[in-house]
This record gives structure tokens, sequence and C-alpha cells, in this order.
């Protein structure tokens, strides 16, 4: 009796693919769909708010010191260091407070307060995990679990690659076969259409997952992947600095002032204020040329009683491994690219769900039917 042959590396591949796809398939498609939520999510959070959607859109406060004036005013239990956003478009002005009490236990939790620039008042507060759309975003990087399901999601995430990549080569076309590969057959049975949409959507959003999910698991096991980098290349460490004192600390203005004279290219991007008496002041400005506007990495350290320039931070000057770091987000997100890298960071989210449908349908159909009686 001769034994049955072996199958062959693309039937492997393609079972891996499979089985992969109807388990981790299901985890991706959550993952892409609430990636796409958050592209736009800072817009859409504002046009869901009443209270954000009240203040006139471009304004802008008459001063930054009034703003942090509002915060000790309307939040005087909140002595450490709030985080200020200067958003590119004016409006409600976004802050975070990032050691409440009341969320200490978490890892990240910070209290989220909106201020309106022109009144001078708090009109939004929330805890960070509370709202929709931080919510949303804690189930994407770290499934809702913190610290350990960021981890967990990253390790998934390299499993999510493994599926991308056999799929890939299971789909790959031999010599001469490109033309009927990319093909899709309008008129032939169900189970074969499902199959060319599965295969045309992989194939044509191949590289935004491999960007997405690639950067993504880069993002969630920073643990693991910045000593790595340190291996090959020097990263920023923030300076550990302390300051004395001596008088009335100056008009934030000032401060914010000395630090544009700094990087007369940059913009403001936010300020963040003292954690204590004896801490610095920091101010991060966006420059051309920085894959990120929200979230850039020029930063200046100022003593708030002199002015004095404690420490920079340069960020068009960064090592390669920092430059690495620096890029993983807006490439995540979109950012890097304004708003056509945006879109694309919104289908690159849609695309797991339509590739787990579409091979969760024809593994239903192609499945033997049980006979009963």
């Amino acid at each position: 009796m001769m034994a049955a042959a072996r199958p062959s590396l693309r039937v492997l591949v393609r079972r891996v693919h499979l089985w992969l796809g109807l388990t981790i398939g299901a985890l991706f498609a959550v993952a892409g769909l609430t990636g796409s939520l958050l592209v736009f999510y800072p817009e859409i959070d504002a046009a869901l708010s009443p209270a954000l959607r009240a203040v006139p859109a471009g304004a802008r406060p008459a001063s930054w010191q009034a703003v942090v004036d509002t915060l000790h005013r309307e939040h005087p239990a909140r002595t450490g260091a709030w985080r200020i956003e200067v958003t590119e478009g004016g409006g409600a002005i976004p802050v975070r407070y990032y050691k409440p009490k009341e969320t200490a236990a978490r890892d990240f939790a910070p209290l989220l307060v909106w201020i309106d620039p022109v009144r001078q008042t708090t009109i939004r507060t929330g805890f960070w995990g509370e709202t929709l759309f931080t919510w949303t975003y804690d189930l994407h990087y770290r499934l809702l679990l913190d610290k350990p399901g960021g981890v967990a999601m990253g390790i998934a995430g390299g499993v999510m690659l493994i599926l991308v990549a056999s799929g890939l080569w299971a789909w790959w076309p031999r010599k001469g076969g490109w033309r009927r590969s990319l093909h899709f057959k309008r008129r032939a049975a169900p189970v074969r259409r499902l199959y060319d949409w599965h295969k045309l959507t992989g194939a044509g959003t191949l590289v935004l997952l491999l960007i997405g999910t690639g950067t993504g698991v880069l993002l969630d096991l920073p643990d693991q992947v910045r000593p790595l980098l340190r291996q090959m290349s020097p990263l920023f460490t923030p300076p550990a600095l302390t300051v004395a004192p001596t008088s009335n600390p100056l008009p934030l203005d000032t401060l914010v002032a000395r630090a544009e004279h700094r990087f007369p290219d940059g913009r403001l991007a936010w300020i963040e204020t003292p954690a204590r008496a004896t801490a610095p002041i920091r101010i991060n400005l966006a420059r051309p040329g920085e894959p990120s506007r929200r979230f850039p990495r020029t930063n200046v350290w100022l003593d708030p009683y002199s002015g004095r320039i404690l420490a920079v931070r340069d960020g068009l000057a960064e090592s390669s491994g920092d430059v690495l770091v620096n890029w993983l987000h807006p490439l995540h997100g979109g950012e890097a690219f304004g708003m056509s890298g945006r879109l694309l960071a919104l289908v690159a989210g849609l695309a797991p769900t339509a590739l787990f449908v579409t091979g969760l349908l024809r593994w239903r159909r192609r499945r033997p039917r049980r006979r009963h009686g």
C-alpha cells in the first residue's frame, strides 16, 4: 500500500493561513476597526460633544497664563503638572493632568479637561478610559488590560504579521500567472467570488497592512524594543533637572516666547507646567520636517523663575534610533503624510474586517455539510 503523498509547502502555508485567519483574524478585525475609528478621533469627539461644539471655531486664549490660572483656580487640589495641548485649529483647549489620585492604580489614566479659551472656564472633564474614544484607544492598544494587555497585543500583532505573510505566500502567482491572479471573475460561483474579493483586498492593502501592523507591534512593546534599539543607536533620555525657587514665576507667555526664539521655525504644540516648585517648565514645538505635528519631539526646558533655557531636544537632529521611534506613531495613524496618510490609515484599518468576513464566509461555504438521519 502506497504512503500518502506529503502536502506541498504551499498547501501547508494555506492551512496555516486558514487557521490563523479563523482565530487571530477576529482580533485583527477588532484592532483594525478600532484603529480606523481612532484616525479621526479628535475631530469626531469634538463634533459629538455639545460643550466643545459651542466654542467658536478658531478661538484662541488671550494668553496661555490665563489658561494656567483657570486650571489652578478651578482645580485647586491638582497641584502637579498640567499638559496643555495647543491645537492647530484653535477652539476648546484640551489639557491632561497625568497623575490624578483617582486613577493612581492604573498605568495610564490621566484626567482630561477642556477649557473654553474665550470664557476661561472648564467645559468638560473625564478620566482616560471613561470617554468613548479613550476607551476605544485602550481596547485598540491594550485590550482594556492595562500594561499586560499591551504586551499581549504586541505578541498578537506579531502573529498577525505571520497571517499577512502566509496569505501573501499562498496567493503569490506562479510564473506567467500574474494576470489571472489579479482577475475578478464576476460570473463565477459565489465561493469563487468570495475568494477573489479576499485575495484582491489583501493584495491591494498589503503594504498598508504591513506598515500598520508592524508599527503597532513596535508601539505595543516599548520595553522590549527600546533596549534592542539602544544596542544599535543611542536613544534620547529626558534630562533630570531641578531649579531653585527664587521669586514668583515669570508669565507663561514670556517663557513660551523664549522657547520659540530658540527654535524660530517651531510652532507651539504643548505646554507642560512644573510638577512641583523645583521643577522646570517644558515647551514642545512642532517644526517642519518632523513626522508628527501633534506629538513632535522638539522640546525646550526652562527655569520658570529666571527664564533661562536649561536643556533642549532638537527634533531634527536625532539619532537613527530616535528617528525610527519618532516615525512609529505618525506612520501608524497616517499623520506623517497629512490628510492623505490618515485616509490610507483609515482604509488599512477596514481591510482586516473585509478579509476576515470574506475568508470566514468562503470557509463556511466550502465546509462539507453534515448529513442527518
